[in-house]
């Protein structure tokens, strides 16, 4: 999985460029757009032409990943409790529920379209904790090169805090940034970031077309635009957005609510707000594993090994001669070649004590020796640094 910004491409400042330039999207919606206010059910129609737009991004070669909210909200119907008061296991309990029907509607939705659909759950323990968030990565990377679509919620029923406050905004910028994403895209019940709160009785809110900096001034733009089924508000976007900028990603806030929503980003410009980055997701995740990381252990290659990872490939256990330290899967470990000298950093895909029982090995021992297919690599290249092209974030900005 090569996102744009690996490939050395560059975006245009416009959103309906992002969008089309972008090989990877990850693209959330809240549930303001997918549960209908009248029959508390989905939206069908508006989620058949939001499917159809997905596709669109398919046939184009561009990897698609959702993070969709709603659960809860069709949780509510299902269990007959509209009238209830919303007490934290009732919630989890609609969440339970409403996912089912969640999924139903979106494999109903891309069935017609031949895209087979997957349900992932996650918490921000999943993106956060390095073990986990590879596991996560590892998984949806796999869906993706099968050619699913991967669709991401909050786990609900087990993440009160998330109940409470509303997250999958900042939720969808970490799957964003775990991805080494080109673009997030949050449709929502607004058409971008405004001045101000655009129900003001004053003169008419100035939309902000372009934002590079999250400031002070920028957050004081942030109404409340909370709606009856989401808990979110601008000041989530506002948080999703400087989670993807930091990783690189460019987020755009759009308005979701008419058909085809995509489509009018692209072919008419429909009003939106660029959250523009100033990294590439691949300089920003450089960044973060040679410079924010601290290395737990080192592992020493031999000569064959150095000129495979020159090339751009991964570490395999064959050309490793000798682990020191004591780090576990997902750590940041130094690369030494032959001399001593440190050539790269990366994020171990085994732990010190079963990389030093690979030592030397060829790949096909893992079997034998654990008795699972695991992962052929000490180091996958997507998880490698070379020093030499270490980045610094002075230097690399993005270029638009």
């Amino acid at each position: 999985m090569t996102s744009a910004s690996q490939r050395g491409a560059r975006a245009d400042a416009a959103p309906h460029r992002i969008v089309r330039q972008s090989q990877l999207v990850v693209i959330k919606l809240g549930s303001a757009l997918l549960v209908d206010e009248r029959t508390q059910g989905v939206r069908l129609r508006w989620l058949k032409s939001l499917a159809q737009d997905l596709d669109a991004l398919r046939q184009r070669q561009q990897n698609v990943v959702l993070v969709c909210s709603g659960a809860v909200a069709l949780g509510w119907h299902y269990l007959g409790a509209a009238g209830a008061a919303r007490k934290l296991e009732l919630c989890q309990a609609a969440a339970a529920a409403g996912q089912m029907a969640l999924m139903r509607a979106w494999t109903d939705a891309l069935a017609p379209l031949g895209w087979p659909v997957a349900q992932i759950l996650l918490t921000p323990d999943d993106t956060q904790a390095r073990r986990r968030y590879l596991n996560a990565r590892n998984t949806i990377t796999a869906l993706l090169r099968c050619g699913v679509l991967p669709v991401i919620n909050e786990n609900d029923t087990v993440a009160t805090q998330e109940l409470r406050y509303g997250d999958n905004d900042r939720l969808s910028a970490r799957v964003a940034g775990m991805l080494a994403a080109d673009a997030l895209i949050l449709l929502s019940d607004v058409e971008g970031l405004y001045a101000r709160a655009p129900s003001t009785k004053r003169a008419p809110a100035r939309p902000i077309a372009l934002v590079e900096r999250i400031t002070p001034e920028i957050r004081a733009m942030a109404g409340s635009s909370a709606s009856r089924h989401g808990s979110g508000g601008m000041a989530t976007k506002l948080d999703a957005a400087q989670i993807a900028m930091q990783a690189g990603c460019h987020m755009v806030l759009a308005d979701g609510r008419r058909t085809h929503p995509l489509r009018a980003l692209e072919e008419s410009g429909a009003p939106a707000t660029l959250f523009r980055a100033a990294l590439s997701a691949h300089t920003a995740r450089k960044n973060w594993i040679v410079g924010e990381l601290s290395p737990r252990g080192t592992m020493t290659i031999d000569r064959g090994a150095e000129a495979a990872l020159a090339s751009g490939k991964s570490l395999l256990p064959i050309g490793a001669t000798a682990i020191s330290g004591a780090f576990e899967r997902g750590d940041n470990v130094r690369i030494l070649n032959a001399e001593g000298k440190e050539i790269a950093r990366g994020l171990a895909a085994w732990s010190s004590a079963n990389a030093e029982r690979l030592l030397g090995k060829n790949s096909r021992a893992i079997v034998q020796l654990f008795g699972v297919h695991g992962r052929e690599e000490l180091v996958h290249r997507d998880d490698l640094v070379m020093m030499d092209d270490a980045p610094t974030r002075r230097t690399n900005r993005r270029k638009t």
